[in-house]
């Protein structure tokens, strides 16, 4: 029998090597349109965000460092995808949110980014495994209580 440790490696290996495996898929992917699929990440952040958001919830929501989600932020705004506003709790700052260019783009990659992910899921899991490695993977990075 494997000790803890050894297995937990192994669970991580197999974990990781499966992510790897889908997003390296995903990004060969064609529904990106004219997106990198991290400029869609940013996209899809606002779009689930209930107001604009600041910089710095955006780099924790798409993992990425100041510095990138910065040029990535002046990409999508150059190509009028989104646009800075006034934050209201500090003059010195500014929020991001899409423009109305930005939601048609999310919501036209995002369905077709959507279909491609059930596609991957399913072609190996049934419902109930998805499930369970749903609630497995919150319970990784701490969005199940229990």
């Amino acid at each position: 029998m494997a000790s803890r440790t050894r297995l937990a490696n192994e669970a991580w290996e197999a974990l990781f090597r499966a992510q790897m495996t889908i997003a390296g898929e995903f990004e060969r992917g064609d529904e990106w349109g004219s997106l990198a699929p991290r400029e869609y990440g940013v996209l899809y952040a606002l779009s689930t965000a209930p107001g604009p958001l600041r910089i710095t919830e955006l780099c924790a929501d798409v993992l990425l460092s100041q510095p990138g989600m910065s040029r990535l932020i002046a990409r999508l705004e150059g190509r009028g995808l989104i646009e800075r506003v006034d934050d209201p709790a500090d003059a010195r700052a500014s929020r991001v949110r899409m423009t109305a260019a930005g939601v048609r783009t999310q919501r036209q990659v995002g369905a077709a980014h959507g279909r491609h992910v059930a596609k991957m899921m399913t072609r190996g899991l049934d419902r109930d495994e998805m499930t369970e490695l749903r609630d497995l993977c919150l319970k990784l990075v701490g969005g199940d209580d229990d």
